[in-house]
């Protein structure tokens, strides 16, 4: 009788310890392997629902300035640098009141739950500190585009997205005159 209760358990433990890889690779698929920030689908699920719960949330939009160019002179590992130091700051910044993404390239995403208990001048002093690298000093510099989730008429990650990235892009306008963020 035992040997008929083993022979039937060993197909279960297949299915389980498959079930359970496929499970760590869906994991895995959510977070971006070089920053370990969730990717766009591992982060929206997570806006969605902060979003839902915290009718004073916001929505920010993050893009590296310069970054090509710090690539291209520095090698894509000191640029690799940069997208993994951004990641810790915008993570740090974020803590228990949010969760922060990576878009893909040098863009990443936050939500916050209260944008008015968060300080977004410590996020632009951040995001702008250099990054010590191979002996040397390099400048870091950020655009960050801000859409307040309360002033959109309907309450949707995907127009707030849309809204921070215009913020944003009025910030790349201006970086040269010193404003770093806009709301």
């Amino acid at each position: 009788m035992d040997l008929h209760i083993a022979a039937s358990i060993v197909p279960l433990l297949g299915w389980a310890v498959h079930g359970g890889i496929l499970a760590r690779r869906l994991a895995s698929a959510r977070r971006d392997p070089l920053t370990g920030l969730h990717t766009r689908a591992g982060w929206t699920a997570r806006a969605e629902h902060l979003i839902r719960r915290h009718p004073d949330a916001a929505v920010l939009l993050v893009d590296l300035d310069h970054f090509k160019a710090l690539n291209d002179t520095h090698g894509h590992a000191a640029g690799d640098a940069a997208l993994i130091t951004t990641a810790d700051r915008l993570r740090a910044w974020c803590g228990r009141k949010g969760t922060a993404g990576r878009l893909g390239g040098d863009e990443f995403v936050a939500v916050v739950q209260d944008l008015a208990a968060a300080d977004l001048e410590a996020l632009a002093a951040a995001l702008h500190r250099p990054l010590p690298y191979a002996g040397t000093s390099l400048p870091l510099a950020a655009s960050v585009g801000v859409c307040h989730i309360a002033e959109l008429p309907v309450p949707v990650l995907t127009d707030a997205l849309t809204a921070a990235d215009a913020a944003m892009y009025a910030v790349k306008g201006r970086t040269r005159r010193g404003s770093r963020t806009t709301r």
